[in-house]
């Protein structure tokens, strides 16, 4: 892992390769994903992710999707994808209408979890506004405890 810094001046966060992209710890509960182009999420992906956040994470989280990158899951990865226990809300940015349509797909395969998902615009520079919106579940995920 390495120290990067970030857009927000002196902070920094930790940045992790992994064998399917990039994970950007923005916060001590927030994370970044970011998933290599051309890759298909598979079930051992999902396990290693699992175990990164799980090692990471020991108390409620939210994950930044950037889906700069094109790639897709297979049917089993979306089964088990964000379904993690302390996993309380996930941002995804779209840069354009296929990452839109799979985003929409990962909603409604996840709707059993009852995990908080919305869609940002990476064309309009949703990053910021996802982290804004990401911080503030995790605060209201706080005051009301699940």
């Amino acid at each position: 892992m390495a120290d990067v810094p970030n857009n927000l001046g002196a902070k920094k966060y930790m940045h992790l390769t992994t064998s399917f992209g990039q994970i950007k710890f923005i916060s001590s509960r927030l994370a970044e994903v970011i998933i290599n182009q051309d890759v298909e999420v598979s079930i051992e992906f999902v396990e290693e992710y699992d175990a990164i956040m799980k090692t990471h994470f020991r108390e409620p989280y939210a994950v930044l999707v950037n889906r700069i990158n094109n790639y897709s899951y297979t049917y089993e990865a979306l089964l088990c994808i964000g379904s993690a226990q302390n996993l309380k809300a996930a941002a995804i940015i779209n840069y354009g209408a296929t990452n839109a349509r799979q985003a929409k797909d990962l909603q409604s395969v996840r709707q059993v979890d009852k995990l908080t998902i919305k869609e940002f615009s990476g064309l309009e520079l949703g990053r910021e506004s996802a982290i804004e919106w990401l911080e503030a579940q995790l605060h209201n995920a706080i005051i009301e405890p699940s």
